[in-house]
């Protein structure tokens, strides 16, 4: 089978930027929202409220992370937020319109940003929920999942990953 390569583009996340990483947050919470049966303006107070809180907290816990908006075709269609120090490099979020998933677009990115990683001679960190279909492909991607103690895994609806580079050879 011939595939194409997906032409991704990114650029940094700036204050313009807000409604529509607002509209990609609801994105990812439709399924979930729909199963609530609230009125849309409950919906929507809901889900600024929890955008807001997630957005605080991670500007708190990576202040300096690279927030990116992730383009195709000179369109915004996802985000990307990376923590960055010597010793590890973090995934805290990578979400794509639903339009988007499934195209090759998310292989891309997670492939650049693994790349770097590899060159930086880093690990590759990130939690995904267990029963996300994107677990596959960080799998696929090399990304194994990290240990953790059993009383911590039953609770923990999400699972920590992991990319190792290869040693180097100096």
């Amino acid at each position: 089978m011939l595939r194409t390569t997906v032409s991704i583009d990114l650029r940094a996340a700036t204050a313009s930027d807000e409604p529509f990483l607002f509209a990609l947050y609801a994105s990812t919470r439709e399924a979930e929202l729909a199963a609530w049966g609230w009125a849309p303006a409950q919906r929507d107070a809901f889900l600024r409220m929890q955008w807001m809180a997630q957005s605080h907290d991670w500007a708190a816990r990576h202040p300096g992370a690279d927030h990116l908006v992730v383009c195709h075709q000179g369109q915004p269609v996802g985000r990307l937020l990376v923590a960055k120090d010597a010793a590890t490099w973090r995934v805290v979020d990578i979400a794509l319109l639903p339009t988007h998933q499934g195209s090759g677009v998310g292989t891309r990115l997670l492939t650049q940003v693994r790349d770097e990683a590899g060159k930086a001679g880093v690990p590759l960190r990130l939690r995904v929920l267990r029963t996300s279909p994107a677990r596959r492909l960080y799998e696929r991607l090399g990304f194994e999942v990290d240990a953790a103690p059993p009383e911590e895994e039953a609770a923990d609806p999400y699972v920590a990953m992991t990319w190792n580079p290869a040693p180097r050879q100096d």
